[in-house]
């Protein structure tokens, strides 16, 4: 039987080289009520020994999904995870897998969820784990903390599955009033807000620093709503009409300034 709290969580394996460790994360995603995997650009798949390491989670391997970026794989999803094990020249916020689960499990009940796991010898690049609200680490020997990539889903999915049945019955109070901005319209925003202060002269491009990674920290760990993203564009546009025009800038249609004396929807 399907949890509606675990159906919504989709894990994401980034450029696996060993089909093998495809198979083990299926059968490890099955054992524990997940069934959504997604892959970037893996190096073999399909292949005959992801099959056999699946085991009897074929239905799993049957609904996978391949993406041909991080981007486009959680481009409709309003919160994700990134795992990780180094410590960032900017800190993110990172919190232990108990934490980072109850907190994927505390997400509005619409919600879409993604959790990245990184390639077998290099995990996660800097700019993947920036397009994440916070990062998860599973303590380990600090000595040596590697884990297989399938024992890692292996972990999540486990803690995951543990907290989802304690929370089955409770009933939920902390529903916010809007759904949360999918991905796709959160980095628009994000390539706007930059394209609007560069046309400001406040961000040089020829020597931005580090300003962008740090206002994409601050959004991120807010974890925008549809709203709020419709509301900062709309601001970006007044004050800087010209940064909208390029198309670069996705996502939804930029709402116009309202008339005076009128109130934008949703406010």
């Amino acid at each position: 039987m399907s949890d509606p709290l675990l159906d919504r969580v989709r894990v994401v394996l980034v450029e696996p080289a060993h089909p093998g460790n495809i198979g083990g994360a299926a059968r490890a995603l099955k054992t524990m009520g997940l069934t959504r995997l997604a892959l970037v650009n893996p190096g073999r798949f399909p292949d005959p020994q992801a099959e056999w390491r699946a085991a009897g989670a074929q239905d799993v391997l049957d609904s996978i999904t391949v993406h041909s970026s991080v981007a486009e794989a959680i481009a409709d999803c309003t919160w994700v995870v990134g795992t990780s094990t180094r410590v960032r020249r900017i800190p993110w916020p990172v919190k232990p897998v108990t934490e980072a689960a109850a907190d994927i499990l505390a997400q509005p009940p619409d919600s879409r969820i993604a959790i990245l796991f990184g390639r077998e010898t290099s995990g996660l690049t800097n700019e993947e784990l920036q397009q994440c609200h916070c990062h998860l680490q599973i303590p380990a020997n600090p000595e040596y903390p590697s884990l297989n990539l399938a024992m890692a889903v292996q972990v999540v999915a486990y803690e995951l599955y543990r907290q989802a049945g304690e929370r089955r019955g409770r009933t939920v109070t902390d529903e916010w009033d809007r759904p949360l901005a999918p991905m796709q319209h959160v980095e628009g925003m994000l390539v706007h807000l930059e394209r609007a202060l560069v046309r400001s002269g406040f961000l040089d491009p020829g020597s931005p620093g580090q300003t962008m990674t740090r206002l994409r920290r601050l959004f991120m760990r807010v974890a925008l709503d549809e709203t709020e993203v419709q509301i900062l564009r709309g601001v970006l546009t007044t004050l800087a009409p010209g940064a909208v025009g390029d198309p670069e800038a996705a996502g939804p249609p930029v709402p116009q300034p309202a008339a005076e004396g009128r109130r934008p929807p949703g406010q």
